[in-house]
């Protein structure tokens, strides 16, 4: 029996709901896996606490260098990559590990066989026990985002007989699928605030657009409005659980606990959402209809987007704010830096979960559609059933199966990325193709200026291609209406997006939390900025939940001579000028975290 728990947005308590629900489970049942599939931020085992036993090394064929002496400069690896991860310089081939997703394109179509592949270690596997729960878990290496959803696979590959609960990423990307596709139940924990009722419209379209009908747990459930519960009536989705919005869970949280261990009173909660997880896993669901509204109004003026920007045009000087996991503030921290900022261009480049229109409320003034790679199908009549585009596809996108006693090829449009290397080795011309659709992206205006920002489509590949795209988009309008800085709210993580939000940016300012989630997450974006050689910031939102944690966060900031700039406090007038869709700094001005947040800014501003 798998059970996948997953959210649209981080933060929202995805992993404590797992953990906790794991803990109770084993007390239960004697066959209980645990298999964090959240390959770029994992962090169950900061709370059960494995005895690691076996670590394995994660590798892929992939290409990694150039023979020289047989190249002679075609360039005909670079027009045939998805990805833009070749380029051709001064008639040398260069290759960018980090955006490569190696699909075997650029060596299938080298004429001289010059293309050298080597195994590359996308990550590592371990396995180990906590108590009576068999936990694995699989964490990415640093700068390897594209690689997320082939992690992903290998971790689902030790799913066992008895109960196995998969922790997914939070989002709706390639990753996200890979996780939830073909479970016995997908549980998605959402809160009642703004940003959690727009990230789970987009989870629970991602989740029925595969074939599965979710059901909802509520976390933090204090509810200020009726928009969650009338959203989940008219979906005819179903609440199974509501944890209380309760400080003492959050402190519990920070120091890596597990709550029904620490707190006797929630055990019977959780006994009686584990009760109605298993018996609804076991129960065939018919996967309803969704009743899908545009985020975004106006649907006018839809063209084919462009990806490049017009030689002479200065980029200008970026800010990206981003966070190793989600749920920090990023966003909200965002809003008030674009309210206190002057002559800025904004940008919301977390395209797989967009949030910041909710607050900025933007106009839209242009809009496009995003194409990131291909959609393929195979023509039957065509089709001589030779299997060279089963051979080739490195996504296991290409099915076989057995009509009529004889081989029949067809298309996943789950597993295929859209790399289009079918279409290279096919010789009955029976694929047929046409560029995919992957999202759409937007210039509006905004109270505080003018915004790129776009929205991925449910259950989407190439999302780092957007994020590039939106970042495109921001460079030209920041030329023509005479702005020389950028505010990007990036994606959390360390995925293709996160990559892309980074790449070329002048400052990245990491938000982080006082727990051990935080600190985990924050040590490995930290890794990717070194990486990419960007100054780095860090910001601790809600410090004052641990103390001690957030001394332990100054402490790492150091080790990596990331600048610390400050604290925020915990407060709930940020979440109540997210209903209001106001930034915290116009809502209440004279509040304590305001005044922080203004003292920040400040310094920021001088750093860039």
């Amino acid at each position: 029996m798998k059970i996948a728990i997953s959210s649209g947005k981080g933060g929202t308590g995805k992993t404590f709901i797992s953990t906790n629900l794991a803990v109770t489970l084993a007390r239960i049942y004697n066959d209980v896996q645990y298999l964090d599939c959240d390959v770029e931020e994992p962090n169950g085992h900061l709370f059960l606490k494995p005895l690691i036993e076996k670590e394995e090394d994660v590798t892929i064929l992939a290409p990694s260098e150039v023979d020289e002496k047989k190249c002679i400069s075609c360039g005909k690896c670079v027009e045939s990559c998805s990805y833009n991860a070749i380029a051709l310089v001064k008639d040398k081939i260069l290759f960018f590990n980090e955006l490569c997703h190696v699909c075997g394109a650029c060596e299938i179509v080298c004429p001289t066989g010059a293309i050298i592949e080597k195994e590359r270690k996308i990550g590592v596997v371990r396995h180990g026990k906590s108590g009576k729960i068999d936990f694995h878990y699989a964490l990415l290496e640093t700068a390897e985002g594209g690689m997320s959803p082939r992690l992903v696979k290998k971790v689902r590959e030790l799913t066992g007989k008895g109960i196995t609960l998969l922790d997914s990423s939070p989002g709706t990307a390639c990753p996200v699928v890979e996780t939830i596709k073909d479970v016995d139940l997908c549980v998605l924990v959402t809160d009642p605030t703004p940003f959690g009722v727009n990230d789970l419209k987009l989870a629970v379209s991602m989740a029925r657009e595969i074939g599965t009908e979710p059901v909802i747990v509520v976390n933090r459930a204090e509810y200020r409005d009726d928009t969650l519960k009338n959203y989940c009536t008219a979906e005819r989705l179903e609440i199974i659980g509501e944890i209380p919005d309760d400080r003492e869970i959050a402190e519990i949280y920070s120091v890596g606990d597990i709550v029904v261990e620490k707190l006797p009173r929630y055990r019977g909660l959780f006994e009686d959402l584990a009760s109605r997880i298993i018996t609804m896993a076991g129960q065939k669901r018919t996967v309803k209809k969704s009743v899908i509204k545009e985020v975004f109004a106006e649907e006018k003026g839809i063209e084919k987007s462009r990806q490049d920007i017009s030689p002479g045009v200065k980029k200008p000087k970026e800010l990206v704010i981003i966070s190793g996991k989600g749920g920090t503030g990023k966003t909200s921290i965002t809003a008030s830096f674009a309210a206190l900022a002057e002559n800025t261009v904004i940008s919301d480049c977390d395209v797989d979960a967009a949030d910041l229109h909710l607050i900025l409320t933007p106009r839209i003034k242009e809009r496009g559609a995003f194409s990131g790679g291909v959609h393929v199908e195979i023509n039957q009549d065509k089709c001589s059933a030779c299997g060279k585009c089963y051979e080739a596809c490195r996504f296991s996108a290409i099915k076989k199966q057995v009509v009529s006693g004889a081989f029949r090829f067809s298309v996943d449009p789950l597993a295929c990325e859209g790399c289009g290397t079918c279409l290279l080795v096919c010789e009955d011309n029976a694929i047929e193709r046409e560029d995919a659709i992957n999202g759409h992206w937007f210039i509006s205006d905004t109270r505080f200026g003018p915004m790129a920002h776009a929205k991925l489509g449910v259950a989407e590949e190439n999302s780092g291609r957007l994020v590039t795209l939106v970042r495109n988009k921001e460079t030209r309008v920041a030329y023509e209406s005479g702005r020389d800085r950028a505010l990007i709210d990036g994606s959390p993580g360390t995925g293709c997006p996160v990559i892309a939000s980074l790449s070329g940016a002048d400052y990245a300012l990491i938000v982080t939390e006082p727990t051990v989630s935080g600190i985990h997450d924050m040590r490995r974006i930290l890794d990717v900025t070194a990486y990419f050689k960007i100054p780095s910031g860090v910001l601790v939102n809600k410090y004052d939940l641990n103390v001690e944690m957030t001394e332990k966060i100054k402490e790492l900031s150091k080790e990596y001579n990331a600048e610390f700039v400050g604290v925020i406090q915990y407060d709930t007038k940020i979440t109540e000028a997210q209903m209001k869709k106001l930034s915290v700094v116009e809502y209440a001005p004279d509040a304590p975290v305001s005044k922080s947040i203004e003292q920040i800014w400040q310094k920021i501003n001088e750093i860039i």
